[in-house]
């Protein structure tokens, strides 16, 4: 088991910082801390409870210069991506303080009596936060958990696990009880594990690749644990002949691009009709190259590097730096987990077509008709998100309905908002996050009736 975690500047590959790692027995402390906060924490009024909460999105608000420098620093994030991220975690908190009050039962009518239903904590809640986006994600369990009156055990991945610690210490100077949010760094096979195994936690929120996700679902089966899952992706980037394709091409890079491609709804399949097919690809090609890729500290830079050695050598594996390629931007040079903007043309079976990368790689591939397009966006293990580019509104209305995804946008590559739920088919996860019923998924009914009839 490591002692401690070494954080590397993906960017020029400098130790930033040296983290202890939380052993098993340290987990079991943290549970049991957690779950004496979550006692005073629940029964506080709602009002207290958001109070305290609106203060922990201000103190966040007031540092997002501080968390940006952070993540740049643990993840190699651009720093308007950085800034933005900062600030969303703000947002997540001041939206989850207002469901705090709104956490509601209901009055159900029955015979003999009245019915009603109660939403109440479920106690310690573990979540396990990705590298790719260490502070929104993290915030997508930890907020409504919080909000909904529980104790969060946060265990970021062991990449990226200084945004967090700093997020925990502003939860304490905006009020926070002691103990009720604790991030615990370490491994994934000891502390995640222990956090997944131990009796005291309730409910288990995981995102990260679906074969790890996988084997958390079997641990959380064998004692009927509470489970959310967000998982990989494969989402198709649909381009039909009538759409706007110039507006389509420029919008592309973004989608499969940024944080270079280490996204789970990256839109990595391009799926263009083929009357279009090489026009789009024409327009494609200046708009990929002009996606800059650099210094992660420049304003002009728009993708950064990849979070480590070994994420560069598993996109390397799908495509070598000397293989073909319709498309393939610039990158630095020397230091740093780089690896260039990349197009490939291929078919819909290719190892390249199907399976999640997790790099700034896509593959574009013509389709016939509607019903070719919806059997190739349907064609991958995962379903998580997709986009498709159409003047036809029956047509958007249809493919919608079709194409087996959690979150799907038209004429446009917007995927997340913590307004609305977020979450996948298939084999990219169970559940869903953010939107307004984010609290509730934190809870359990208590259904409780109480007798009207005469003795």
């Amino acid at each position: 088991m490591l002692q401690e975690l070494r954080i590397i500047n993906p960017a020029t590959e400098e130790l930033e910082a040296v983290v202890p790692v939380t052993t098993p027995a340290e987990v079991d402390a943290a549970v049991r801390r957690a779950a004496a906060a979550q006692e005073k924490w629940a029964a506080l009024p709602p009002g207290d409870r958001a109070r305290v909460l609106r203060r922990f999105a201000e103190a966040v608000r007031d540092n997002v210069p501080a968390l940006a420098r952070l993540e740049l620093a643990e993840a190699g994030h651009p720093l308007g991506n950085a800034e933005w991220e900062a600030n969303n975690v703000a947002d997540l908190l001041h939206y989850a303080a207002g469901g705090v009050e709104r956490l509601t039962g209901r009055q159900i009518p029955v015979a003999g009596g009245l019915n009603i239903t109660l939403q109440e904590p479920l106690g310690v809640v573990a979540v396990i936060a990705p590298w790719n986006f260490p502070m929104p994600i993290a915030a997508w369990g930890t907020a409504p958990a919080l909000a909904a009156g529980n104790a969060v055990l946060l265990k970021p991945a062991e990449t990226t696990p200084l945004t967090a610690l700093r997020l925990a210490g502003y939860a304490l100077e905006a009020g926070l009880p002691e103990g009720l949010f604790q991030v615990l760094p370490g491994e994934g096979a000891v502390t995640g594990n222990a956090l997944v195994e131990h009796p005291g936690v309730a409910k288990v929120v995981f995102t990260g690749s679906t074969a790890t996700g996988r084997g958390i679902a079997a641990k959380c089966a064998a004692q009927t644990k509470r489970l959310t899952l967000e998982l990989g992706g494969k989402s198709p980037n649909i381009v039909f002949a009538d759409a706007d394709i110039e507006r389509a091409a420029a919008a592309a890079p973004g989608s499969f691009l940024d944080n270079t491609g280490q996204d789970c709804c990256a839109r990595s399949r391009i799926l263009v009709q083929r009357p279009v097919y090489d026009r789009f690809m024409e327009l494609l090609e200046p708009a990929v190259k002009a996606f800059v890729a650099g210094d992660p500290a420049d304003p002009a830079t728009r993708m950064g590097p990849l979070i480590s050695a070994a994420q560069r050598e598993r996109v390397r594996s799908y495509v070598s730096e000397d293989a073909p390629a319709a498309i393939r931007g610039e990158a630095p040079k020397g230091k740093g987990f780089w690896y260039p903007a990349t197009v490939l043309e291929g078919r819909p079976d290719d190892r390249t077509a199907v399976e999640e990368i997790f790099g700034p790689v896509a593959v574009a591939i013509p389709f016939e008709d509607e019903a070719d397009a919806v059997r190739l966006a349907n064609a991958t293990d995962y379903g998580l998100s997709g986009s498709l580019w159409t003047r036809d509104v029956g047509r958007a209305l249809r493919v919608s309905g079709a194409v087996a995804a959690g979150n799907l946008s038209v004429n446009s590559h917007s995927s997340v908002r913590y307004w609305t739920p977020f979450g996948g088919y298939k084999q990219s996860g169970l559940g869903r996050e953010l939107g307004p019923d984010a609290l509730a998924a934190f809870t359990e009914t208590k259904n409780v009736f109480i007798s009207t009839e005469e003795s």
